[in-house]
């Protein structure tokens, strides 16, 4: 039997609303930013490089928007988010102590801790707090493609009456990326993959060669596509469509569906800052003194029944490494399939949102270099 022959384009969207409020000593919203930069963040970037320096030859393509390269880049950003990471790691030192007696949590905390100084480590002391320069060296590398997005992440179809604002959010997201990267975007990720027709004239102007569309933006194209969302199309001006694939994205975003709600992996919702009590997290509350996520979190999904479960690394690595396997045979799968009904090897295009692995998905920065390591040596 012939190999299946076609293309996997893994695409991560990061971005986050502009949160910066230098009026407030602590501002809420900001921990958005923070926990992005702890959970999702460093850790895709470090399994980037690590990959890198064991010589495996991958590719992800990755959005990084106008609002959270201004975030990125701010030294007032930069020095909340040093502060929020020394609380966490000073709540982490409480912890350990508080749970030395106990063999379940007692190595949970451990994983925290471990993982929080690595964070430190990379931030403060390697990367000088500079998380766009090392996204550039990986692109640079050629393993990384980043793409832009919509100046202010705006909904263009909702501008198409005033097109000098649309044009205005294509032009200002290529210079700041030209700022930020030193080079100009060849793709974009339009802003909820949303497209209106007349918008190719203005991607065309601002030099972008490519974007991604949901299933339905290229099934409804007139004239219908030959080999559906398997292969781009291209627009009267010139740009490139890519719809995305349903199955490849479902598997893995999908809670109900997908892998990250498999009973091993660790809860998102269940955090100490509602379980412990306020006088014991009184560094890690609000202002007002209200209680927020702390980001340790102590319990598997278990279940939706019952008590949860406390969490055990062990189990959710093994299952992130069967998923892996999983989803790179499905895609073997999928691929024979299609050469079967396509005249030519079909492009599966999986685009997801960057913060999904790590903040969402705990485990999903492991599952992604475990499939791509799977894919390259298999």
């Amino acid at each position: 039997m012939n190999s299946p022959k076609g293309n996997l384009a893994l695409v991560l969207h990061a971005h986050l609303p502009f949160v910066r409020h230098p009026e407030h000593e602590q501002f809420l919203e900001e921990d958005w930013l923070y926990e992005a930069i702890t959970e999702t963040y460093i850790p895709l970037i470090d399994g980037m490089q690590h990959m890198v320096r064991d010589g495996v030859d991958f590719r992800i393509t990755m959005s990084v928007t106008p609002p959270l390269c201004a975030m990125l880049r701010d030294e007032l950003m930069q020095t909340r988010y040093v502060r929020h990471l020394t609380h966490l790691l000073a709540l982490c030192e409480k912890e350990a102590a508080r749970v030395a007696q106990d063999n379940e949590l007692r190595p949970v905390v451990a994983l925290y801790q471990e993982k929080l100084t690595r964070c430190h480590e990379l931030f403060v002391n390697e990367w000088k707090c500079e998380i766009l320069p090392q996204l550039k060296t990986l692109q640079e590398q050629g393993v990384l493609e980043i793409i832009t997005c919509a100046a202010t992440h705006g909904f263009l179809p909702l501008m198409q009456q005033f097109p000098e604002a649309v044009r205005a959010q294509l032009l200002i997201a290529r210079d700041d990326y030209r700022e930020c990267f030193g080079r100009d975007p060849v793709g974009i990720w339009l802003p909820e993959c949303a497209y209106f027709s007349g918008l190719d004239a203005l991607l065309q102007e601002a030099n972008i060669r490519w974007f991604i569309l949901d299933a339905h933006g290229l099934m409804f194209a007139d004239p219908r596509p030959e080999n559906a969302i398997y292969a781009p199309i291209f627009t009267p001006s010139g740009p490139a469509a890519f719809g995305r694939d349903r199955d490849s994205s479902r598997q893995v975003w999908s809670a109900e569906e997908g892998y990250p709600g498999d009973p091993a992996y660790r809860d998102f919702y269940r955090d100490i800052g509602f379980d412990l009590s306020k006088d014991y997290l009184a560094e890690n509350l609000t202002p007002t003194g209200e209680r927020k996520f702390t980001g340790l979190k102590y319990h598997r999904i278990t279940g939706n029944v019952g008590p949860k479960e406390i969490y055990n690394r062990a189990w959710a690595m093994a299952a992130a490494d069967a998923h892996a396997g999983h989803f790179m045979q499905s895609r073997v799968d999928q691929f024979r399939q299609l050469n079967e009904a396509l005249p030519c090897p079909p492009i599966i295009l999986s685009p997801f949102d960057a913060e999904l692995f790590g903040h969402w998905w705990f485990e999903g920065p492991e599952f992604l270099e475990l499939f791509i390591r799977k894919s390259v040596y298999d």
